[in-house]
């Protein structure tokens, strides 16, 4: 069987959006498995890491995210 592609789309001022299914190794090594749509924070702001909670829309910084 083949598996499918893991999506991956980089928002332009917003978050990476992952799409499939995947694991993530969180700072502290717990591993989480994922299926489906997941957003990781890029503004570093967010109170949810490595998860985006939108905090990136009242960041400052945001202007920068590319």
């Amino acid at each position: 069987m083949q598996q499918e592609k893991t999506k991956v789309v980089v928002l332009s001022q917003g978050p990476v959006i992952l799409e499939g299914s995947f694991e993530i190794t969180n700072i502290d090594g717990r591993v989480e498995e994922k299926e489906g749509k997941v957003a990781l924070c890029r503004c570093g702001f967010s109170k949810n890491k490595p998860y985006c909670d939108g905090a990136h829309k009242a960041c400052p910084s945001t202007g920068l995210l590319m």
